[in-house]
């Protein structure tokens, strides 16, 4: 069996995309407190998606939590593909 790669690009399919990686350096670029904001969000409902995964898997309904663990995921992963902007001390 192989390793798998550590890079992002490999982990992460929404990073590896050009389109979404540009988009979410010039947004991290232009408004970093708004990329911030979205990171956040993303994280939020990453992980409430998790516990309503786990909620669902507890209650026997596997293709509801199938549903829910992969929102958490696509939102881990869009959340992952905004750079965090270095903070300038003043």
């Amino acid at each position: 069996m192989t390793e798998r790669s550590n890079r992002p690009d490999v982990r992460n399919p929404v990073a590896a995309d050009p389109e979404v990686s540009a988009l979410a350096h010039a947004l991290a670029a232009e408004h970093p407190e708004a990329a911030e904001a979205l990171r956040g969000m993303l994280k939020a409902l990453c992980k409430k998606w998790r516990g309503q995964a786990e909620h669902s898997w507890l209650k026997h309904k596997a293709p509801l939590a199938a549903y829910h663990k992969a929102n958490a995921v696509n939102a881990r992963h869009l959340a992952l593909a905004i750079p965090k902007q270095a903070k300038t001390r003043s």
